[in-house]
């Protein structure tokens, strides 16, 4: 009985002995014997014997590494044989040979010119021994193998070169799958010829480089472009200059009468002066068309919390067939057939009527020969270009970026780009003409101030003094001509009403400066809530 326990026993072991090896066998991993030559033209030609495999074999080369801190280094693989290249993963049926070339696989460094690739490296199964032979174009200067991950510093089992020092080879036992075998080996510089290839890696502090050759190039670009921008300015946005003695004093009272200089009214004055056709130009209008006697302003009676209001009412006497186009344009935008409006109910039919009295003053100002061209019309055109070359240069900027390390080019243009926008509402451009209407204005607005108003008889003063209000509205001088105009009457005495100003039962011309000052306010305050108005 013993001895049949021990025949068993001995069965069992051999049993588990035979059921152990082929476990074994399965986990040892492949065997891959590498040969690689170095040809003059840098490409590596690389030739794989794969055994011990356990079904269908799969490699994923490693072609893209970090070069330096611009760019990545790229590996190009070509010409497979023995084996199918879909992307980066080569597919093998099991045992055989695979053939294939590399290149971007040398670089020089110092005096060397270095060969560097991952001759063992993603395999799906594991590598039990991996030999690697290298030939190249010189004899070996320095070797050196590393075997890990893709980054390890851990040497090779080893690495040595023949008696010759014309072939290095490489040995690494048990590289676990998804694991590298790199080699390195040196050759005299020019050996190959080989270059690396780099592919840049974008990153906003490189895309942005300033250096000697992006700044003086920056520089230069910007010299060019804002130096084109003033010429552009100097040559047609400048006012034409207008001889000393258009400068002159101005007396705007003609035999006891107004008499504005050179007939100019002051919604075109307003124009003149800022180019623009905006609200206050408007407001100053509807004020002047009252005292020329187009139309009377009676405040309305309101109590402690009500709004303040005023009723516009239509002069039938008037004949509004001698207007300007732009007056007409704006009394008919007021009334729009009716014979009293409301300033609170201007809405609706006025905002759309309004974009015809702006028209109507561009069109005015170029009439008068003070532009040769519309201010706003200008404006538009230069802003335009300049949002323009803003997204000109936004897209040089993203493409010079991307690409290149020249992105500060682009920026150049987008300054530019700005400046030509901003600079774009400085374009309309005075003539002659308009810039001596213009010094006359100045001459008149220094004269509105100074407060030397000369002999002016007591009964053309209400008149006089009214006259001046439009004007003093556009200048910014509500509140002095009111009390200027509420001090005087046509026989010297204060009165309730004005011809063209009516207050409420309780109302004098005490309170006449507040009153224009609240009127002048809240139409400004109307007209700038029409949408046709609102950007003028």
């Amino acid at each position: 009985m013993t001895g049949i326990r021990i025949t068993m026993a001995a069965l069992g072991a051999t049993a588990l002995t035979l059921t152990a090896a082929p476990a074994m066998a399965a986990q040892a991993g492949i065997t891959d014997e590498v040969t690689m030559t170095l040809g003059k033209n840098g490409t590596l030609h690389v030739v794989e014997k794969i055994s011990g495999s356990s079904g269908e074999l799969k490699r994923t080369f490693t072609t893209r590494t970090r070069y330096d801190d611009d760019n990545d280094r790229l590996y190009q693989i070509s010409n497979v044989k023995g084996a199918t290249l879909a992307g980066d993963v080569l597919t093998m049926k099991g045992d055989g040979t695979v053939e294939y070339d590399v290149k971007g696989a040398v670089t020089t460094s110092g005096g060397v010119e270095e060969l560097r690739w991952f001759a063992v490296n993603g395999w799906n199964q594991q590598v039990a021994k991996a030999t690697v032979k290298v030939d190249g174009p010189g004899q070996v200067q320095n070797l050196s193998c590393f075997a890990g991950e893709l980054t390890s510093a851990i040497g090779c089992t080893s690495a040595s070169m023949n008696h010759t020092a014309t072939q290095a080879e490489f040995e690494q036992d048990n590289l676990p799958s998804g694991q590298v075998l790199t080699v390195v080996v040196g050759y005299p510089k020019g050996s190959s010829e080989g270059v690396p290839i780099l592919d840049r890696r974008f990153s906003l502090a490189s895309a942005f480089t300033l250096n000697t050759v992006t700044g003086a190039a920056l520089a230069g670009l910007l010299v060019l472009l804002l130096g084109g921008v003033a010429l552009l300015y100097w040559t047609r946005g400048r006012d034409t200059r207008v001889a000393g003695h258009e400068k002159g004093s101005v007396d705007p009272i003609q035999n006891g009468h107004f008499s504005p200089p050179d007939g100019v009214r002051p919604g075109q004055i307003g124009t003149l002066v800022d180019e623009q056709a905006d609200v206050i130009d408007v407001t100053a209008t509807i004020v002047d068309l009252a005292v020329r006697g187009y139309l009377r302003i009676d405040e309305q009676p309101r109590q402690t919390y009500d709004a303040p209001d005023w009723m516009l009412v239509k002069l039938p006497t008037a004949s509004v067939n001698t207007l300007l186009p732009y007056e007409q344009a704006l009394y008919e935008a007021v009334f729009d057939g009716r014979d009293e409006v409301l300033l609170s109910q201007l809405s609706g039919a006025f905002a759309t009527h309004l974009g015809k009295v702006r028209d109507a003053l561009y069109t005015d100002v170029v009439k008068q020969g003070w532009f040769a061209r519309r201010p706003d019309t200008e404006r538009t055109t230069w802003t335009t270009a300049g949002v323009v070359l803003i997204g000109a240069g936004l897209l040089a900027t993203v493409g010079l970026a991307w690409f290149t390390t020249y992105g500060l080019l682009g920026l150049a243009v987008v300054i530019a780009g700005g400046a030509l926008a901003v600079g774009g509402q400085y374009m309309p451009a005075k003539t002659a003409k308009g810039s001596a209407a213009l010094a006359h204005t100045l001459g008149f607005r220094e004269y509105l101030f100074s407060g030397e108003l000369g002999q002016v008889p007591d009964q053309h003063r209400v008149e006089l003094f009214s006259r001046y209000l439009p004007y003093a509205v556009i200048f910014d001088g509500v509140e002095h001509w009111s009390r200027v105009v509420a001090s005087v009457t046509g026989d010297g005495r204060k009165v309730d009403n004005l011809y063209w100003y009516h207050g409420p039962a309780e109302w004098d011309l005490s309170k006449f400066a507040g009153s224009m000052r609240t009127f002048t306010t809240t139409t400004s305050g109307a007209i700038s809530a029409s949408r046709q108005f609102r950007s003028l």
